[in-house]
This record gives structure tokens, C-alpha cells and sequence, in this order.
């Protein structure tokens, strides 16, 4: 599915101009931080990018099918913000009968994924490194996704970055009518005020309901990742949630 919606902000942000010329400068959910390679990040690109890097130009190309992407059709996972594979990798080989769609912008990041896909074996994840939102939107079709994860997203927390935070109302409709019914979203923060703010959102959403009606026990198959001990260290608590779609 790829219908190029008018008015909905771009693939690759920042990069179109405007009629004079000049840069447009679109309101994102995360930050690109710098992309050098360490020498083992740069083997494991050299050697699995191909396999399980989906380019950039390929949600261009028209009708986009995903799972040709994988070879396969099978129940789809999304997860935004996969950062360096720590929670993708070991969930996605306990998985192996779904495909999982990894959405993560820093490159390193994906290199180190890429390092822990061909240390396990893991073959069903596929790494995008385009705006989810957009991609969301535009190449998954309503009731095409199994699960959702979004586990510490960026939680931008100064007050005048909240509008940049990845689940708003907006977001929330959109990610719940992508969701199969009896599909699952699985969240995690460690910012309380990004928390109250989830669950206000969610809760709002009619085509989702509260599994727990409250904050989630954490879910024990999630593996600890660093941002979840930088967050425990940091003397923060973790809340997980867990919507379903109705």
C-alpha cells in the first residue's frame, strides 16, 4: 500500500524545498545522530546490510508490497526506535514464524543490529531507516499489523520538545487502525511525565483498549536494554503498558 498522502510529512524529512528554494524544516520524532562505523559495526554492514537493509528509495517504488521484503507471508511485527538490536534481535528469533519491521534512523544503531542478527541467525527482521509515522501511513495497510512495540521512545523532555513526541493523538489513531483486532501495543518509558501522558492519549483512543487497565507488569520477554538501565540507574521508574486493538 502506498498511497502518498497529501499534506503528511515526508519519508525523509528535511529534505524537500519550497517553491524559492529554501529547506523545509518538518516537526519529527527523533533526532539523527552522528553515523561513523566502528570496525565491527562496519564488518557487520558490509556483510548483511543487502539481506536485511530495506533502502531508503524502496518505499518509492510503486505499490510497495512489504512482505516481499521478506520473502514470505507472515504476520507482521513493527517495532520504532529499534536502536542497537538489543530487545529486536532476541524477540524477533523467539518469533520466527513473524517477520518483524525494525524502524531506526541512527545507522550505527543498525550496524550493531545487523551484528547481532548474523551472531544468532536471526533471518525474519527487516531494517528501515525512514520516518515511521509517514511509513505507517503509507505502506502498511489498516489491520496489517500484529504488534506494535515502541519501547523508550524518545522522550523529549523539555517542555517545548513535547510536540515532538512520537505518541500523540494523532499517532495513537493512526497506529491503532494499522493494528489487527486483538493486536497488541507495547509500550515502555522511564519518563513519568511521557507515561501519564501514553496513557491519557491511549485511553482516548476508541479503537483501543487498556489490557490492565493501568500500567503493565513489565514484560518479561523484553530484555533489558541500555536505555532501560540507564533510566533504572538514573533512579527513574520503568512503566510498561499494553493496549489492545478493539
Amino acid at each position: 500500500m502506498n498511497t502518498k498522502d497529501e499534506g503528511v510529512r515526508p519519508a525523509r524529512p528535511h529534505t524537500g524545498v519550497t517553491a524559492d528554494g529554501k529547506r523545509l524544516r518538518e516537526v519529527v520524532t527523533y533526532a539523527r545522530r552522528g553515523s561513523r562505523f566502528s570496525a565491527r559495526q562496519h564488518a557487520a554492514w558490509e556483510r548483511y546490510a543487502e539481506a536485511y537493509v530495506v533502502p531508503d528509495a524502496a518505499v518509492d517504488e510503486p505499490d510497495v508490497d512489504v512482505a516481499s521484503w521478506f520473502g514470505r507471508r507472515a504476520r507482521l511485527v513493527v517495532e520504532i526506535g529499534s536502536g542497537v538490536g538489543e530487545a529486536t534481535v532476541p524477540l524477533a528469533a523467539a518469533r520466527p514464524s513473524y517477520d518483524v519491521l525494525a524502524f531506526e534512523v541512527w545507522r550505527p544503531g543498525v550496524a550493531d543490529t545487523l551484528h547481532r542478527l548474523g551472531r544468532d541467525g536471526v533471518t525474519n527482521v527487516r531494517l528501515l531507516g525512514v520516518d515511521a509515522v509517514w511509513s505507517l501511513r503509507n505502506l502498511l495497510g489498516e489491520r496489517s499489523v500484529h504488534e506494535l512495540w515502541t519501547f523508550f521512545p524518545d522522550p523529549w523532555p523539555k517542555k517545548r520538545h513535547h510536540r515532538r513526541r512520537l505518541v500523540n493523538a494523532e499517532f495513537a489513531s493512526l497506529a491503532a487502525s494499522r493494528l489487527e483486532p486483538g493486536g497488541l501495543w507495547r509500550l515502555a518509558t522511564d519518563w513519568a511525565d511521557y507515561a501519564e501522558q501514553m496513557r491519557a492519549v491511549l485511553d482516548a483512543e476508541p479503537l483501543l483498549e487498556n489490557v490492565h487497565d493501568g500500567p503493565a507488569p513489565r514484560w518479561d520477554e523484553r530484555p533489558m536494554t541500555r536505555f532501560e538501565r540507564r533510566g533504572r540507574d538514573a533512579g527513574r521508574q520503568i512503566t510498561d503498558l499494553t493496549y489492545r486493538r478493539v
